[in-house]
């Protein structure tokens, strides 16, 4: 699996203001960047209530298992993950190579509109990702090294400041 761009406190918070304009825009109540590891990278919105860690893990499972079935029935790749339920729905779309963006919604919610305010969201944290890549090429992270329940410690570094 590809490692995860170096992100820094500002990587953060622009994806946050991203996922934060979905969430008004859609009346979505929670969203998750992760990993395709599994792994909380950021999450917005009214997450209380719910225990992301494990909807993390178990948001990127699901992608990656829709991954397989896809192979199975001849598709070379499907790009989000839909599950509808009575009280909320959760919505997994495919961000990058390294990253997946679940969305959590109220069941009375239309999917299909949700779909179309992530669409924006997806470029923006894309987007992101990609400057963060490309601020330092070398140095990207796995997740998965470094046997933490939570990430976000990881991820404030702040840019450094030329003299």
């Amino acid at each position: 699996m590809a490692t995860l761009p170096q992100l820094i406190e500002e990587d953060i918070a622009e994806i946050n203001r991203s996922v934060q304009e979905l969430l008004l825009k859609s009346d979505a109540s929670i969203g998750l960047l992760i990993d395709k590891g599994g792994f909380l990278i950021s999450q917005v919105g009214d997450f209380s209530s719910f225990d992301t860690v494990t909807l993390a893990a178990l948001s990127a499972a699901s992608f990656a298992a829709t991954q397989g079935i896809a192979g199975l029935v001849n598709e070379t790749n499907f790009t989000s993950v839909y599950q509808q339920g009575e009280s909320f729905s959760l919505l997994v779309l495919n961000v990058d190579e390294y990253s997946l963006l679940t969305i959590i919604f109220k069941a009375r919610i239309s999917v299909g509109a949700v779909k179309y305010f992530a669409e924006t969201t997806l470029r923006e944290v894309s987007a992101q990702l990609k400057r963060a890549h490309e601020r330092d090429p070398e140095n990207g992270i796995d997740l998965s090294m470094l046997n933490v329940a939570n990430t976000a410690p990881v991820f404030t570094k702040k840019k450094r400041k030329v003299a």
